[in-house]
């Protein structure tokens, strides 16, 4: 069943959600429910399986955790062990996870607890064995402690997916079902993804959700409204350096995002950002807990006020202020694109994504254009005017003139094989082709 219409909920009151939760969200300067927040609580409130599409930054964390805190204050428990698990994809987004809890929790006695890799195992075990009742946790070391006999997920009464699409993209499919077969089989499945289109989502949908309502407030080609796109083109990597610090010291924003494809490339861009006198960091799943943990809070603090990434920050980093994204490579497929994206023009906020492109890469963004259906602004920087145009078979209005022109070549082929063959039958009515008499020798 889909949720396409609901009447507008004035306030997070109007939800019938327990007390101390609304002096929570009214404390964190939140007035009215956000769509996804809407339509989503209620159903969840009324202890059913949910299967919820939604763009980061419409307010999903909310959607998921008022109604699952709601429900653990509404009905204690006497039974040992987690009562709710909530798995995402990478530790920044069980991070900031976390952090929204334990704000949610303040006015309550509910306890919270993080299990991410790289932080110490003896403390995680010992901090589920207090039976702590929320658990935030990323799949690969929620198994390490299962492998332990901890957690103890028997009781679990609510398991919640977040980023779905992105944990079956990182491969971590089988370990989260390997998870969900551990936990109790009466318990609530709350699935939330950036999309529906997402075979595997679909798939992993059918195997753990049981009778589900599906909350459907965008598909994968949706476009992000309060975001507006371009395309810089560029001659090669060198011309890219100077086209970014051009763009970080013209350009207005609070906070800058640049995305690379390779740790190796985000750390290359730090020293000659760092000699423009620019504020940069670096975020990249090679860095030690510590120092990304430190990296986050400088961004978030603003002492770091541009920070390159790898996708590894694509899906977590849920920081505010973040209004210009630069694509300094361009990301290998449209999904990666729409999660990079993702990190500015969140909720009513505008903000301003730019995709330098150079020759290797023209193929590639045009694909991204096509699976969104979606075309780019370009954009021209006169100070830094480059020679690449893009492909010389280009009309005015962007489209390939290729059409007409690759037909040439075949009928050109087409062509000299009719040739060949009349002259194979007019063999002995002129004079032998001096080819023949060669192979014969050859092969004599």
């Amino acid at each position: 069943m889909h949720l396409n219409s609901i009447d507008k909920i004035p306030s997070f009151s109007g939800l019938s959600l327990d007390e101390q939760l609304v002096s929570a969200v009214k404390q964190m300067g939140f007035e009215q429910p956000t769509p996804v927040q809407q339509k989503a609580i209620p159903f969840a409130l009324e202890h059913k399986d949910l299967l919820v599409s939604a763009e980061t930054g419409s307010g999903k964390t909310a959607a998921f955790l008022l109604p699952t805190l709601h429900h653990l204050l509404t009905l204690p428990s006497k039974q040992s062990g987690t009562r709710a698990l909530v798995l995402t994809p990478t530790r920044e987004l069980a991070q900031q996870i976390f952090k929204h809890c334990q704000q949610l929790t303040e006015f309550t006695d509910l306890t919270t607890g993080l299990i991410t890799g790289g932080d110490d195992f003896r403390l995680q075990q010992n901090m589920l064995r207090r039976n702590t009742q929320i658990v935030i946790a990323t799949p690969g070391r929620v198994l390490e402690l299962m492998e332990q006999e901890i957690p103890n997920l028997s009781n679990l009464e609510v398991l919640i997916l977040d980023e779905a699409d992105r944990m079956l993209d990182m491969g971590f499919s089988e370990d989260v079902l390997a998870i969900a077969d551990s936990c109790n089989a009466q318990r609530q499945t709350l699935l939330f993804s950036a999309t529906l289109t997402h075979f595997g989502v679909i798939k992993m949908a059918d195997k753990l959700l049981k009778n589900h309502e599906i909350v459907a407030l965008n598909t994968l080609h949706d476009g992000h409204r309060n975001i507006e796109q371009q395309i810089v083109l560029a001659d090669d990597n060198d011309h890219k350096q100077k086209l970014l610090a051009w763009l970080l010291q013209n350009e207005t924003y609070d906070k800058a995002l640049i995305f690379t494809n390779s740790r190796i490339q985000a750390d290359a861009l730090r020293g000659p950002l760092r000699g423009q006198k620019l504020r940069v960091g670096v975020l990249h799943g090679e860095m030690d807990q510590k120092d990304r943990n430190r990296m986050m809070e400088l961004f978030r603090e603003g002492a770091v006020n541009i920070m390159i990434a790898t996708d590894l920050a694509a899906r977590g980093l849920d920081i505010k202020g973040i209004n210009l994204v630069i694509n300094f490579d361009v990301p290998r497929n449209g999904i990666n694109y729409i999660h990079r994206i993702g990190r500015t023009g969140r909720v009513d906020e505008l903000g301003l994504t730019i995709a330098l492109v150079k020759h290797t890469e023209w193929n590639l963004m045009s694909g991204i254009e096509r699976f969104l259906k979606q075309k780019f602004k370009h954009r021209s920087i006169k100070e830094l005017e480059g020679k690449y145009k893009g492909p010389k078979k280009l009309k005015a209005s962007g489209k390939a003139t290729g059409g007409k022109k690759k037909v040439e070549p075949k009928k050109a082929a087409a062509e000299k094989v009719k040739i060949r063959h009349r002259d194979k039958k007019n063999i002995g009515k002129r004079r032998v082709p001096t080819v023949k008499p060669d192979v014969e020798s050859t092969q004599a």
